[in-house]
């Protein structure tokens, strides 16, 4: 499922559903994700149900699956561009020589 056109709920409804799959394919109980994570397992039972989940325990869960690299491109910085020619012409290397 894509997120371009889904509202909030379906994205967080989405996410539940795909944590709990990483979850069974990593053979954990709720009670072990829990417990790994240190999130309480009622948070993670409404997670997986609803969608509904603080950020910092969606955070912990997604680490104690071993899953931090999909955190690290949320909200990263775009590169900007000042024109059009910025992104067309490509970088300049640096000139090397002797500075007078």
């Amino acid at each position: 499922m894509s997120f371009k056109l889904s509202t909030p709920q379906e994205v967080s409804a989405t996410l539940g559903q795909r944590l709990r799959a990483r979850r069974l394919d990593a053979d954990l109980t709720q009670d072990g994700l829990a417990a790994r994570s240190g999130v309480p397992v009622a948070t993670l039972r409404k997670f997986e149900r609803t969608g509904e989940i603080a950020f910092v325990s969606f955070i912990r869960l997604a680490m104690a699956l071993g899953d931090e690299a999909a955190l690290d491109g949320l909200l990263a910085e775009h590169q900007r561009y000042g024109s059009l020619r910025d992104v067309l012409e490509p970088p300049r290397r640096p000139q090397r020589g002797r500075r007078t």
